[in-house]
């Protein structure tokens, strides 16, 4: 899928297409992926940015120890694509 991108020239973008926890995702190499943590009812705040690895996004997410009180999730653009609770 060409996309136009600085100047004249044409910059191919690849969609890559991978399944976590049953939903089938589709990204491309400037997907960015978010691994948020908070705690109890505060707002979650930003970890890690990974930019077009899913896989390396749901490895920060699943090595990231929460304990009790806290609360972790991966983020796609602005979807989330999984959450976890320690309460």
């Amino acid at each position: 899928m060409p996309v136009a991108s600085k100047g004249c020239e044409m910059e191919q973008v690849e969609i890559k297409f991978s399944e976590l926890d049953g939903k089938r995702i589709a990204y491309s190499s400037e997907t960015l992926f978010y691994v948020q943590t908070g705690r109890y009812k505060s707002s979650f705040k930003t970890r890690y940015t990974i930019k077009g690895n899913l896989g390396r996004a749901a490895f920060y997410f699943t090595c990231l120890n929460v304990g009790n009180g806290y609360k972790k999730r991966l983020l796609m653009n602005d979807e989330t694509l999984a959450v976890k609770y320690s309460y």
